[in-house]
């Protein structure tokens, strides 16, 4: 299995709105805290508008509303996997990304079976606070060996300019949240990272 080379993480249907029609073939839509009739709606217009477009839309954390909205692809934290009901996550046919920080996640991740494994923050990220220091690109190296032939995901403090060094390591897809949704052209960045990713789509 492939992913592109590119995947954006937002956190509304609003940024799939503006983004995924410029190209955009990954995103996760990311939403920690939300009422979940809202949640649901979110869900559903992102679907729709990723649907029309031929993005993959990978749905973070809320395995139960992936289910029940028909979605293909989940994203689960560590502490997300230890709950979630894997069985009924299989059974419904959703394809599953997990994230790792350290041996130990990794070690839990692919006893999980995932469908693809993310490693990060590859550099300092400003997105979240992170008891773990940035990994490094020979850590990808590392990663990719480990978890061969699923597709690696990178993550944390990616730039267009750091992409070269993150693919030549190991990475099958880099991810990017602020880089874009901070930026002060979102559109234009977002273009720039399709055409970046380009060489290793």
């Amino acid at each position: 299995m492939k992913l592109d080379a590119f995947y954006l993480i937002a956190d509304s249907a609003a940024w799939v709105e503006r983004l995924v029609p410029l190209g955009v073939k990954l995103l996760q839509l990311r939403i920690k805290d939300m009422e979940e009739y809202r949640l649901r709606k979110e869900i559903r217009t992102a679907k729709a508008i990723c649907a029309a477009h031929g993005c993959t839309l990978v749905i973070n954390d809320h395995w139960q509303l992936a289910i029940e909205e028909g979605c293909d692809w989940i994203h689960l934290g560590q502490e997300d996997l230890a709950t979630a009901d894997r069985a009924a996550i299989r059974a419904a046919g959703l394809r599953l990304g997990l994230s790792t920080h350290d041996e130990a996640e990794l070690a839990t991740a692919l006893a999980a079976s995932p469908d693809y494994v993310a490693l990060g923050p590859i550099y300092p990220t400003i997105l979240k606070k992170m008891k773990w220091a940035p990994q490094g690109l020979d850590r990808i190296t590392e990663w990719k060996r480990r978890v061969a032939p699923l597709p690696l995901v990178a993550i944390g403090g990616l730039t267009p300019e750091r992409l070269p060094g993150v693919f030549e390591k190991g990475a099958d897809t880099a991810a990017v949240v602020t880089d874009i949704l901070l930026h002060s052209d979102p559109e234009a960045r977002t273009r720039a990272w399709i055409d970046a990713t380009a060489p290793w789509r």
